[in-house]
């Protein structure tokens, strides 16, 4: 089986280099997110917003090997902790409102996809961490296409779709406008604006109220790990871990089943929010999301998905029930495997 890297390095550049931006939210603004994060949780780990199996999260993230695993999410359990303050363009926290309904940010993302007329806000998260062993795994966000959204689809799904470059008249323009602020070691952000086959760029310090706009969902990027490496243990992390403030002591608990494993002081904390809006070219693109008039549908994309695999020579039954179906993931998983090969991360960064 052979797979046109090239081709699929080609479809993994984002419409425009990220854009490098600082002060991007007001000191009020910051605080009231934080606010939110501090008083509605506690929230769960990254990993259990999205994936049930180790194959779904494999999937998601560079490709990698297909071969079967013998370990669990809890064996690579991150403590990197993720909430939403917006989906589906509703804003959850009426103090968020301005956050998200963000003027400042529409003309952003108008602008980084070179002047189009129209942008709503559709979603809005926030990932928070003190020091941990996060994965050097590169990835690319969940892509949107017509009829196949994060509101009705698994991630990984998206981004197999994505990596294939077989759905691209359906996809969806996006850009997202992603913001850190963290005055710890390390805990920076590197980026692939050239594909995966490119360098790699990184966004260095300072990284207070400093971010990007961009188009994640066609660039691949990771989080640097966080913190001193001597500080980055968390024993007991499991998958279904969460993190809470506790507002007794003053601090960040990390709890599993209800047992403190670990615990942060607020200064040692890195936030990352994450605001995301599709973009359309004109008022005929517009019409032509919102009426649903050029849908996919998961049947057609299965459908299209096992043509090419069995035209390449994949040899891959099929599937009941494909959504689900760990066998014919690692199929997909194989067929379009593409990850950074260039990199300057060493295991023990």
């Amino acid at each position: 089986m052979t797979t046109d890297v090239q081709r699929l390095n080609d479809v993994l550049r984002p419409a425009a280099p990220p854009r490098v931006m600082q002060d991007l939210y007001t000191e009020d603004q910051h605080a009231r997110m934080l606010g939110v994060i501090r008083d509605r949780g506690p929230w769960p780990t990254i990993g259990a917003h999205h994936f049930d199996t180790v194959e779904e999260l494999v999937a998601t993230s560079n490709g990698g090997s297909a071969e079967r695993v013998d370990f669990t999410l809890d064996d690579i359990a991150s403590a990197h902790f993720r909430g939403f303050f917006a989906e589906n363009s509703v804003v959850y926290y009426p103090e968020l409102h301005d956050c998200f309904y963000n003027e400042r940010f529409l003309d952003l993302a108008k602008d980084y996809w070179g002047g189009a007329g129209y942008a709503r806000p559709t979603m809005m998260l926030f990932n928070f961490c003190g020091p941990h062993r996060s994965g050097l795994n590169s990835h690319i966000d969940a892509v949107t296409f017509r009829g196949i959204r994060i509101e009705n689809s698994p991630v990984w799904l998206q981004n197999v779709m994505g990596r294939s470059g077989l759905f691209t008249e359906h996809l969806v323009k996006m850009a997202q406008v992603i913001t850190w602020w963290y005055l710890g070691e390390n805990g920076t952000f590197t980026y692939w604006p050239d594909g995966p086959l490119g360098d790699p760029k990184r966004l260095e310090h300072p990284l207070w109220n400093k971010g990007v706009v961009v188009q994640n969902e066609a660039m691949f990027h990771r989080g640097d790990p966080v913190g001193r490496p001597e500080e980055r243990d968390v024993p007991g992390l499991k998958h279904r871990s969460l993190i809470g403030y506790d507002a007794e002591h003053g601090d960040w608990a990390v709890t599993t089943d209800d047992e403190v494993i670990r615990r942060y002081r607020p200064e040692e904390m890195r936030l990352l929010v994450h605001w995301n809006a599709e973009v359309y070219s004109d008022l005929d693109e517009v019409k032509k999301n919102m009426d649903h008039s050029d849908d996919l549908t998961h049947d057609i994309v299965f459908d299209r998905l096992l043509a090419d695999m069995r035209t390449r020579g994949v040899k891959v039954a099929e599937p009941s029930d494909p959504l689900h179906d760990k066998d014919f993931i690692r199929a997909l998983i194989a067929t379009y495997s593409i990850t950074p090969v260039n990199d300057w991360a060493r295991p023990a960064a």
